[in-house]
């Protein structure tokens, strides 16, 4: 055993004492001023006696480990939750598109606006040439997207099989 205590940690060790100081302080185990002396100390061990007592005086596992995790219940089919909108079932780079997409409308309408209130009266709402060619090709492909999406087998909102005949 003293052996042991003389091998040298890995980086691993270090981030699993780490992480287990972490659940400790997560469960009000240990203080936040004695979470960040332990993890300091846990950085800059060397040897796994020096990473043994900074955890010696923590449950093993605890509570919420060793209780059964509940399952969880699978995604319901159906329309988005409320604030996630139709861009729910969207791949990330095409989100990325509609959030530019509406920072560019944004800016413009914000320009027409100052512009129209510096002239002292409304000009001509120039800024429906950009949102509207540009939004109507986005809500095109996003819309092939996602019905293409719903037959795939991984969709939570594929359709169920139709009657086999």
């Amino acid at each position: 055993m003293a052996d042991h205590d003389r091998m040298r940690a890995s980086d691993a060790d270090r981030q699993e004492v780490i992480q287990r100081l972490r659940t400790a302080l997560d469960e009000g185990r240990l203080k936040m001023d004695e979470y960040l002396d332990r993890m300091g100390h846990a950085s800059e061990a060397l040897t796994y006696g020096e990473l043994t007592p900074l955890y010696a005086d923590l449950p093993e596992t605890s509570l919420a480990a060793r209780a059964p995790a509940a399952p969880v219940p699978p995604p319901a089919a159906g329309p988005p939750a409320p604030g996630q909108g139709g861009s729910a079932g969207l791949p990330a780079p095409l989100k990325v598109v509609w959030t530019v997409w509406a920072a560019v409308v944004s800016l413009n309408l914000v320009i027409w606006v100052l512009v129209s209130a510096t002239a002292g009266q409304l000009i001509y709402p120039w800024p429906l040439w950009v949102a509207g060619p540009w939004g109507a090709v986005l809500l095109a492909i996003s819309v092939s997207v996602s019905h293409g999406r719903r037959g795939h087998p991984g969709d939570p909102r594929r359709l169920p099989p139709g009657p086999s005949n």
